[in-house]
């Protein structure tokens, strides 16, 4: 353990070293501390030791290391408290009746992305106690529709649905009429099997186009466990912060971003809120990670912040746990 002024100077250094983006020098410490230049250069030395903070290339100053903003997130920082503004645009979203709850969650992490400039992601889908109690297919051309499913916990899904092959009117209601019977009241995590075994021998003796006509709704349906909404909101933030001014970086960053299933890495089903800095997270030794789990009414997800390692811990803190305890009420 460090002593207390040992923590105090790591504080600052932290702190500091967040708000300004450049290395904290010791003389400006020394004005922070009221000590003796000698006491803060011995006392960095000792952090340095501990290979809690580090010099850089390019100057004298020092700053934190993964190690360093480790021991500040674990023992020296403290959420902050959300200002009147910052709660102000967060309760409207939640106190907006007309949204469902998977939009208010991707608006109210769309707001917390504009206000801390991090990458916000929401990774979300129906929890598997959610069964299906209607479907209906609204037709957008000869072979094109759209497939909603509502879940009897309210949720609504949509899927595309593309057909291969001339398929008359008459085949597609009745491949809906089968489908319908079937599925409605099985929950989601089920539908792909009750489509293979008891919905495919069905469609096989009585549709003509039974094989087009399956593999397309199959398709649309059998996916909505196995495949999570990924949102995503001011992807382009962290290509603002001095870190990441180096081209070959920001191309690698970008790269990564679209990458969904490295994106999918990041769920959790962790309840509290935990912070992954620099190579404890799977995306970026660059980046640091803050994320939670939530789950309501037949929805379950993660809701995240992606920034620099030089974040504003405190403050991200808060917002989502402000979020995940609205998502909650």
């Amino acid at each position: 353990m460090l002593s207390e002024r040992q923590e105090e100077l790591l504080k600052l250094i932290v702190e500091n070293y967040i708000k300004t983006a450049t290395p904290v020098s010791s003389k400006a410490l020394c004005k922070k501390m009221k000590c003796s230049s000698a006491t803060v250069r011995n006392e960095m030395a000792a952090l340095e030791g501990l290979s809690l903070i580090q010099k850089t290339h390019i100057s004298s100053g020092r700053v934190p290391s993964d190690k360093g903003y480790r021991y500040y997130v674990d023992n020296i920082m403290v959420p902050k408290e959300l200002n009147g503004e910052d709660m102000l645009k967060l309760k409207q979203i939640f106190s907006n009746n007309a949204l469902v709850l998977s939009d208010a969650i991707t608006k109210s992490m769309e707001i917390v992305s504009e206000l801390t400039h991090y990458t916000a992601i929401v990774l979300g889908h129906s929890s598997s106690d959610n069964k299906i109690a209607k479907v209906e297919v609204v037709p957008i051309d000869d072979n094109k529709m759209i497939a909603i499913v509502i879940t009897d916990k309210g949720h609504v899904e949509n899927r595309n649905v593309v057909i291969d092959g001339d398929v008359s009117k008459a085949e597609v209601k009745q491949t809906i009429d089968i489908i319908s019977k079937l599925i409605v009241g099985v929950p989601i995590d089920e539908v792909s099997q009750v489509l293979e075994f008891e919905v495919k021998p069905i469609i096989n003796r009585y549709v003509k186009e039974h094989e087009a006509l399956y593999n397309a709704f199959y398709n649309a349906f059998s996916d909505f466990t196995a495949k999570p909404h990924i949102r995503m909101s001011g992807t382009n933030n962290l290509l603002m912060e001095p870190e990441f001014d180096d081209v070959s970086k920001i191309r690698t960053l970008l790269n990564k971003f679209e990458d969904k299933d490295l994106i999918k890495s990041i769920k959790t089903d962790d309840d509290e809120i935990k912070v992954y800095i620099g190579s404890e997270n799977s995306i970026d030794d660059d980046v640091s990670i803050i994320k939670t789990s939530f789950y309501k009414d037949g929805e379950e997800g993660t809701i995240a912040l992606i920034g620099p390692k030089r974040m504003e811990y405190g403050r991200a803190e808060a917002l989502l746990n402000y979020i995940k305890e609205n998502i909650g009420r």
